[in-house]
């Protein structure tokens, strides 16, 4: 299945018709365990450890996994409990295109509202060509209200910065820089492929036009029926993704049980679970393993030996 009007790293995305990745940071700090080694080590709630970040990133990258998807979480905030993968990224980014070779790299999302729109850019491409083409830009207006007043941005105005930043995303600055300044480098890609996490305060027929896919929040597969037929609505062909906070129970069979955003299961019910989502009219999953109580590594090695030969060709 080729899609020659994408961007390549879009294209690599939906090849098979359906992928899975795995969402960023690679750390089990939400179960049992990991909750009380953060406690020993001293580390605010909802923040990871990310120690071993580099070894499950390789890994994750050898095993075959489509893309790795890092959030944008520029503070902090307690209220939120939820820290992110903690380091800065497009930053972090530029680490990961340096220790992995074929994974795509993805945003859910960045906050364009909160950063100078050029230094994007600039990030952006940085990235793409340091990745060999394999960034995925999610971007996001952002729901963090604190944030805004301390980056001395307006919470209110949020959704006119973003349509501005997405116009000079898509024109790369053309028509606003002086004559022969230019914005360097360019990206591998011939165009960064733009993907929205939620509507970003837009109109849905605004963001189906001028962006290349949805980044939907999680959901079950009755969800994602009517979701991803509403995107499809304004988007028509254009890529509908989205995520599972995943615990991996030892026994195969281990039946589904559901918890807020995801569910625990062995592998024959992660797979009946994929299978439904994909045949609800996802393109993509990103699976979020912080809520996992077995060892990461070994929950990556067992989706990848039993799992992804179900949905995609493993590189």
């Amino acid at each position: 299945m080729t899609h020659p009007d994408k961007p390549l790293a879009l294209q690599k995305l939906i090849a098979d018709g359906f992928s899975i990745g795995l969402e960023l940071p690679l750390d089990n700090d939400w179960s049992p365990t990991g909750e009380l080694q953060r406690r020993e080590a001293g580390r605010s709630p909802g923040e990871p450890n990310m120690c071993g970040h580099a070894t499950l990133a390789r890994l994750a990258d050898l095993l075959g996994f489509r893309a790795l998807w890092i959030r944008d979480v520029p503070l902090y905030d307690p209220q939120f409990g939820d820290a992110g993968q903690v380091f800065e990224a497009f930053s972090y980014l530029g680490y990961l295109a340096g220790i992995t070779d074929h994974i795509l790299l993805g945003t859910a999302a960045v906050v364009l509202p909160l950063r100078e729109p050029m230094l994007t850019m600039k990030s952006a491409a940085t990235i793409d060509r340091l990745s060999d083409g394999r960034l995925l830009l999610g971007v996001a207006s952002g729901d963090r209200p604190i944030e805004y007043p301390i980056f001395g941005r307006d919470f209110e105005e949020r959704g006119h910065t973003f349509r501005a930043q997405i116009d000079l995303l898509r024109n790369w600055g053309n028509g606003i820089l002086p004559p022969g300044v230019q914005l360097l480098p360019r990206p591998q890609q011939q165009a960064v492929p733009l993907l929205v996490a939620g509507l970003a305060q837009q109109s849905p027929e605004w963001v189906g036009q001028h962006l290349d896919g949805w980044l939907a929040y999680p959901g079950t597969p009755e969800d994602h029926v009517q979701r991803s037929a509403f995107w499809r609505s304004v988007a028509g062909d254009k890529p509908y993704i989205s995520f599972i906070h995943l615990d991996l129970l030892d026994a195969p069979t281990a039946p589904a049980q559901r918890h807020r955003f995801g569910l625990a299961t062995g592998r024959h019910g992660l797979i009946a679970e994929l299978q439904a989502m994909r045949e609800a009219g996802v393109q993509h999953i990103g699976l979020h393993l912080r809520r996992n109580q077995r060892p990461v590594a070994q929950a990556l090695e067992e989706i990848a030996a039993y799992v992804l030969p179900e949905f995609h060709v493993v590189a």
